[in-house]
């Protein structure tokens, strides 16, 4: 029976396959089990809609999650940033991975830096929250940026710089380092000027809640750090009311006293699309041990910001 190979449940998209393909390859040496890969493909992979008006990256989710439930799959492998902020209970988030580069990157023409796009650019993404934070940079910058709703593929967005339909695109690093493209990147967006989506750079190992001896074993992947920061941005997420696609940035990270890890800070930032206003706010505390914990830590910044005016920058979603 312990040979019985396990079935991972993946998007077709190169990125997941890629990211799949490690997760199988980590799963197989801790269960020594082979690990086959099940294609799914789900509404949001092949609706042309945007993003946003087919509710998010939360689409993506949904037919890996049935079929879990269905028992055609025995776990899943998400980006993390993609997850809706509540957990179904028959559903185990058994393992969340170490963490890839959580920043994004501009990847333009020419081997132009955000700072030297010249006047006008046309900078595209599908993220409401990069427009945002890259509106807002700009301005405050003297440099007059156009942002450009897009979505598709990496192979789709990095075309239209191409192909000088648009002058940049901003991806995540993340998803490039993981199919091997990060040499594309013009410039590395720091997460002072843009922060990340909540969860960004993170996986999420799901597997059917009931199958303890598979929870117990897709655990071994787990990194408890990592963990504990996305469960705080997940968590700020879910108490400012915001759903995947509002225009919301958190990243939790450690401070440390040389080799000894002493807080966590939390930042957070929601703001209008076109960058006029921006609440940014962060907060410090001790590392999170527990769950509570770091949903705590997640709840105490959601409140100052919705203090400071959140809600009313959070479009149709806050009402």
């Amino acid at each position: 029976m312990s040979e019985q190979a396990l079935r991972l449940g993946t998007r077709r998209s190169k990125l997941a396959m890629a990211q799949s393909g490690q997760v199988a390859d980590a799963v197989s040496r801790a269960t020594g089990r082979p690990v086959e890969l099940v294609e799914i493909t789900t509404y949001g992979d092949v609706s042309r809609e945007h993003l946003a008006q087919i509710g998010g990256t939360g689409v993506f989710v949904t037919a890996l999650r049935e079929a879990l439930l269905r028992g055609e799959v025995d776990f899943a492998v998400h980006s993390l940033k993609d997850l809706p902020t509540a957990q179904p209970d028959d559903l185990a988030l058994a393992a969340v991975p170490v963490r890839e580069d959580v920043r994004d990157v501009l990847v333009a023409r020419d081997g132009l830096t955000f700072a030297e796009l010249p006047d006008g650019a046309r900078v595209g993404t599908g993220s409401p929250r990069r427009m945002a934070q890259l509106n807002a940079y700009a301005r405050s910058h003297g440099l007059n940026i156009e942002t450009v709703a897009i979505r598709g593929n990496i192979d789709t967005r990095v075309g239209f710089v191409r192909s000088a339909e648009l002058d940049a695109v901003v991806l995540a690093a993340a998803g490039l380092n993981r199919i091997g493209r990060i040499d594309e990147v013009t410039d590395f967006l720091s997460v002072d000027t843009v922060l990340p989506a909540p969860g960004q750079g993170a996986l999420a190992i799901e597997c059917a809640a009931a199958d303890a001896d598979l929870v117990a074993a897709l655990g071994e992947l787990d990194d408890p750090l990592t963990r504990a920061a996305v469960t705080a941005e997940r968590s700020l997420l879910a108490a400012l009311e915001a759903g995947c696609s509002a225009p919301v940035g958190a990243f939790a990270d450690l401070q440390a006293d040389g080799q000894i890890v002493k807080e966590m800070r939390l930042r957070g930032v929601v703001g209008t699309t076109d960058g006029s206003t921006l609440v940014q706010l962060s907060t410090t505390g001790p590392v999170p041990e527990t769950h509570d914990q770091a949903m705590a830590l997640g709840r105490e910044l959601a409140a100052e910001m919705l203090a400071k005016g959140a809600a009313g920058l959070m479009g149709e979603r806050a009402l």
